[in-house]
């Protein structure tokens, strides 16, 4: 690229355009329990891309978002067409935003222990998988690359950020879970839960990063659905479980993926991709 590189994440290389703009790359990297793997899942950016800019769609009446142009050809980075935006520089808020509509991963963890999920408290007798009464907003910290975001309570968040954007943060950050809860039932598929990535923009909360994709949430097919121990995913949970049997600490560095797991990930990404949008992937590579 021929930018001034301003940040490399986990997924996303961000360059400078300008003073007030960013281009937002996303790799093909994997990460899992906060550690970068060294095999890639090949076209992985261009889901989490393409589906993103699906969604900013869908949620356009829920939330702004930050999205310029994905038109990297007009713009003159033909090399990053499909994977990259152009969009507003924000002030990203420093509190990673997750909502959660089932139990499971470190939500099912922290209520098996303490029957609460970052501080709210659940009913007993949940399970794996269980659906929640009502979703809840369970945000967490955000963490350097290489470490571990950490629950945090909405007093926590309240403390950080003030009581008037920690309400708002709460409020976005569930109307765009039911809002993805509603679209994505119909593709038959549950949004166990998400992450999402706001900042502002003017002193208005402004939807950032990427929204509803297989790396920032949970997708599992709603016909399979069976509380009472894992489910089926369309996310990176594949790799985590493959992760998690594998004898790797979770300590960096992560061990190469084996290419069977490569290749399932890549479907499973694509699946998600396809079922949600009802459009064909490739139809989105070629565009």
């Amino acid at each position: 690229m021929r930018l001034p590189l301003v940040h490399s994440g986990k997924v996303r290389d961000l360059y400078a355009v300008g003073d007030d703009q960013l281009l937002l790359v996303a790799s093909d990297r994997m990460s899992a329990f906060d550690v970068i793997l060294p095999t890639p899942i090949p076209d992985k950016g261009a889901v989490l891309t393409g589906l993103s800019l699906w969604w900013f769609e869908q949620l356009a009446d829920v939330v702004p978002n930050h999205v310029l142009s994905s038109d990297m050809q007009a713009l003159g980075y033909p090399e990053v067409q499909g994977r990259a935006v152009l969009v507003r520089r924000l002030e990203m808020v420093a509190v990673e935003c997750v909502a959660r509509g089932y139990l499971t991963g470190g939500g099912l963890k922290d209520y098996q222990a303490t029957g609460v999920v970052s501080g709210v408290a659940l009913p007993p007798g949940l399970v794996d998988g269980s659906q929640l009464p009502e979703p809840v907003f369970t945000p967490t910290s955000k963490a350097p690359v290489g470490e571990h975001d950490l629950p945090l309570t909405f007093d926590e968040v309240v403390a950080q950020v003030g009581k008037e954007l920690a309400d708002e943060l709460r409020d976005v950050t569930l109307r765009v879970y039911r809002r993805g809860t509603e679209i994505a039932e119909q593709a038959g598929i549950v949004l166990a839960d998400t992450k999402v990535e706001l900042g502002l923009l003017d002193g208005s909360l402004v939807l950032g990063d990427e929204v509803l994709t297989p790396d920032s949430s949970r997708f599992w097919p709603l016909e399979t659905w069976s509380p009472g121990g894992p489910q089926p995913s369309y996310d990176k949970q594949y790799v985590r479980d493959w992760l998690t049997t594998s004898g790797w600490d979770k300590t960096p560095p992560g061990p190469e993926l084996p290419d069977e797991v490569v290749d399932k990930t890549r479907a499973k990404y694509v699946e998600a991709y396809e079922r949600l949008t009802g459009s064909s992937f490739d139809s989105y590579l070629r565009a």
